[in-house]
């Protein structure tokens, strides 16, 4: 049931990819496997940082971080539906990196920074500076416009306070982009990591251990007025942040789902049970079909998300489609993992509970299946 890695541009379909996106997508297939072996996202597990910089300074110099970036502010100018390949290819291997972070933070800049703040920012990002985001709150709400942290104006600047929850890889980025209300409005800020003091950041246990979360106190945090994003555009970039965060979501969790699929088809023809290979039982056979057409379903819709992402009105449907349609796909195979391995599959050592607390980790980040059917049905009637 699992593809070649070396023949993935025949699994593009009628999407009409260009030759950068089937570049893309090769490099980052053997990239990937080659740099985050199973053993190897295990060890990282015990690492205080979580990821590896020696890999994370290769990501660096292959331009990826830029891939998104216009070519005025140090990136590549392409687009998203670039940057879709290589996020499932991470998935796929489960690679701890802030590229995602990374990415979505440049996305929000590109959306609502002045030219002063994407000329600063943009190119350090580009150059590996870790850029994260501080949108989710205490009280759990998907809707990224309900923001009880507040800005007020004090002085020449503004001081924060607040909490935000989900602050991903928070302990090594440079800048923090914060949702904050400043006056009623809802508005985006930068918090250069200076400004955060000793105590504000407090490691989160999540259930994905291969990612790091922290939380952000932000009371008493103080930033220039030159550190608000435009008023004006900054709904605008709370919605593209949305998008860009589904999309990449959907991605890494079509990757997840092709590799709980090939690690449990692996046991099925190894694992003898009665003198027959489990995999020859019938009940056995049909849920691990139905995972395979359900990510088929999911990769799909991903690849029409990316290929459409651009597009007004069309590109919002698709991710959406597309994030639910991973989200059960990730869940129902790794749930199938877990099972089909028995008492074994309970266990830490047991690679599948790896999928399933990742596939976990993607459906509790900006919405799961319900949440974006919900708003689908919105859009569509």
């Amino acid at each position: 049931m699992a593809f070649s890695e070396g023949n993935l541009a025949d699994h593009l379909g009628g999407l009409s990819y260009s030759e950068e996106q089937i570049e893309l997508m090769d490099v980052a297939t053997s990239f990937c496997r080659d740099k985050s072996p199973i053993d190897k996202v295990r060890k990282l597990i015990a690492d205080e940082r979580g990821y590896d910089p020696a890999v994370w300074q290769e990501i660096v110099d292959l331009g990826w971080l830029g891939i998104a970036v216009p070519e005025a502010q140090g990136g590549v100018g392409l687009s998203m539906a670039e940057v879709a390949p290589i996020a499932e290819q991470m998935g796929r291997r489960l690679l701890a990196t802030p590229f995602a972070t990374c990415t979505i933070a440049a996305q929000a800049l590109l959306a609502a920074g002045d030219e002063a703040q994407c000329g600063e920012w943009l190119p350090r990002i580009v150059a590996g500076e870790v850029a994260t985001l501080a949108l989710t709150e205490p009280h759990g709400d998907w809707n990224l416009d309900h923001v009880e942290a507040t800005a007020k104006a004090s002085g020449d600047g503004y001081v924060l306070s607040g909490t935000k929850q989900f602050v991903t890889y928070a302990k090594d980025a440079a800048l923090v982009i914060a949702s904050v209300t400043v006056e009623g409005a809802v508005r985006l800020v930068l918090i250069e990591r200076s400004a955060i003091p000793d105590g504000a950041l407090r490691r989160e246990i999540i259930i994905d251990e291969t990612k790091r979360s922290y939380e952000l106190t932000l009371d008493g945090i103080t930033v220039p007025a030159s550190a608000l994003l435009d008023a004006g555009r900054s709904g605008t970039a709370l919605g593209q942040i949305e998008l860009a965060s589904a999309l990449l979501q959907a991605a890494e969790m079509c990757g997840g789902t092709q590799s709980a699929i090939d690690y449990t088809i692996e046991y099925l023809k190894t694992r003898k049970q009665f003198g027959k290979l489990i995999g020859e039982y019938q009940a056995l056979k049909h849920p691990i079909t139905n995972a395979y057409v359900g990510y088929e379903k999911a990769r799909s819709h991903m690849l029409s998300a990316a290929h459409n992402f651009g597009q007004q009105g069309v590109g919002e449907i698709a991710v959406r489609m597309a994030k639910a349609s991973a989200d059960k796909a990730y869940s129902f195979a790794a749930d199938r993992a877990v099972q089909f391995h028995g008492g074994f599959g309970f266990t830490h050592d047991c690679d599948a509970g790896l999928y399933r607390r990742s596939a976990i980790w993607h459906a509790s980040q900006y919405g799961d299946a319900a949440w974006h059917r919900a708003k689908l049905a919105d859009l569509l009637f």
